[in-house]
């Protein structure tokens, strides 16, 4: 994990993923990139991504350091998170006016994929949000534009979380 750590930390670099491990490790060092916002596109929260201490504290090292930091979360099926408990949904809860979370309408066509972006520079994507192969983009710009574009796009269109919080209590 320590090479992984340190190719994903070279501006510019581009590397692919494969494994979980590789994966934590990226999530944790986009969410580190994050400056203003970070962003999550996420089928059901992912317990073994951002359910880590070293995600979590990325995460709230963010938008405590940072009075105008968000965190925004688009969540495919919020059903797992609810059933299964996650802090990350724990913390979110906690810290409302910091991170957003919305439940993607249902007028949204699937989307199969899963990413992660930090502001408009870094992002972890995978096309198949069930399997871990995938890339880590850490400064290209263009790239990383699109998926914000995406997501920006299915924000507006998706309802505001508050069903998914009605569901947990």
């Amino acid at each position: 994990m320590t090479g992984l750590g340190k190719k994903l930390n070279v501006t510019g670099s581009r590397t692919i993923l494969t494994t979980l491990d590789e994966v934590r490790a990226a999530s944790v060092a986009v969410a580190n990139q994050a400056q203003r916002m970070l962003t999550i596109f996420t089928h059901d929260l992912e317990p073994l991504l951002y359910d880590q201490t070293a995600f979590l504290d990325a995460a709230k090292r963010l938008v405590l350091a940072r009075s105008y930091a968000k965190v925004r979360v688009l969540v495919a099926d919020p059903s797992r998170t609810i059933w299964e408990g996650n802090k990350f949904f724990g913390m979110a809860r906690r810290l409302t006016g910091c991170i957003e979370l919305r439940n993607i309408h249902k007028t949204i066509a699937p989307n199969p994929s899963a990413f992660l972006i930090a502001d408009d520079r870094a992002l972890l994507y995978r096309l198949q949000a069930s399997r871990w192969e995938g890339i880590a983009e850490m400064s290209d710009q263009a790239v990383v534009r699109k998926y914000v574009g995406y997501f920006d796009e299915v924000w507006r269109a998706s309802e505001p979380e508050s069903g998914l919080r009605q569901m947990h209590l």
